[in-house]
């Protein structure tokens, strides 16, 4: 059986990914399990995906704790206990991480015996985020690294996956499919399928037993000293959203009411300021905002402009 974890942040197309691949096994003739695990929050918070594909009925249910391949969308996630990106990988185990860093690197960062590649995205077009294609990037990565998935299939898989959203959108990521589906070729088949487990070997979740407790230590408001302010949420970001003050109208009602979190405070002015530490990158005050005064950029571009400021 094959198994496979993808790991990135919200809204950068995880479930997309894990069903593109989990069709494209389909036609393959393989039967298939894809599915998404997430919580409540939103865009940026760390979320994985799997799929399990077999050639016989598939018995095992749940999360897929000793991967067969793990594709890591955005390297950031990767020192984040919580993401889960290394849980249960072994020798066996290949990780393909999308990267500007050399997988020689990452191998000697995470000491890990497991195989490590790495890929980068291809270029998208121009006037679309690279972030809107980087769950069919994935997908296509995966299908290299598995071996005999065809190109075919894997296109029929987009088309099906994303014909909804029009031939215009379905084209531009067929293209980064295929230059990511290509970009691997030397890496084809370096995964192998994982062994059938027996039942009798299953191990129990390990239970963690919470003793009763008063109501304002087990469940304290959003607003409980040392509680939201030491959690830096602004590392889920993938887009910022950066003012122009010059076109600011001052109408701080609006984007300060709007934000979900109570990123954006208001000085006496009445300027608005986003507090980045805890901004996620929602982007509900670009699409609020009146005049068109806040813009969504890229995050890494983001940062690269602070480093030169």
């Amino acid at each position: 059986m094959y198994r496979i974890r993808f790991h990135g942040r919200g809204g950068q197309g995880m479930k997309t990914a894990s069903r593109i691949l989990g069709t494209a096994l389909f036609l393959e003739g393989f039967e298939v399990q894809d599915a998404p695990r997430y919580g409540a929050e939103r865009r940026g918070a760390p979320i994985f995906a799997y799929v399990r594909a077999d050639k016989r009925t598939i018995n095992e249910r749940g999360i897929i704790d000793n991967p067969d391949l793990v594709v890591v969308a955005d390297d950031t996630l990767i020192p984040v206990p919580a993401a889960g990106v290394l849980s249960g990988i072994d020798a066996h185990t290949v990780v393909l991480i999308n990267s500007d860093t050399d997988s020689q690197t990452w191998s000697q960062r995470l000491a890990t015996p497991a195989t490590v590649i790495t890929f980068r995205m291809p270029e998208a077009d121009e006037g679309h985020g690279e972030s809107g294609y980087t769950g069919v990037a994935c997908a296509a990565a995966a299908a290299r690294l598995i071996g005999f998935l065809t190109a075919d299939n894997l296109e029929q898989a987009i088309r099906k996956e994303l014909g909804e959203h029009g031939a215009t959108v379905v084209d531009a990521n067929l293209r980064v499919a295929r230059a990511s589906f290509d970009s691997l070729a030397a890496h084809a088949a370096v995964v192998c399928e994982g062994a059938l487990r027996s039942a009798v070997d299953y191990l129990q979740p390990q239970w963690t037993r919470l003793e009763a407790e008063a109501a304002a230590v087990s469940a304290p408001v959003v607003r409980a000293a040392a509680n939201s302010e030491l959690s830096k949420t602004g590392s889920w970001r993938v887009e910022r959203p950066v003012i122009d003050y010059e076109r600011c109208n001052r109408c701080w009602w609006v984007c300060s009411t709007f934000c979900p979190d109570g990123a954006i405070s208001v000085d006496a002015q009445g300027k608005p300021e986003i507090d980045y530490d805890h901004c996620k990158g929602c982007m509900i005050c670009v699409a609020q905002c009146p005049p068109h005064a806040i813009a969504a950029l890229p995050e890494h571009a983001a940062q690269l402009a602070d480093t030169r400021s």
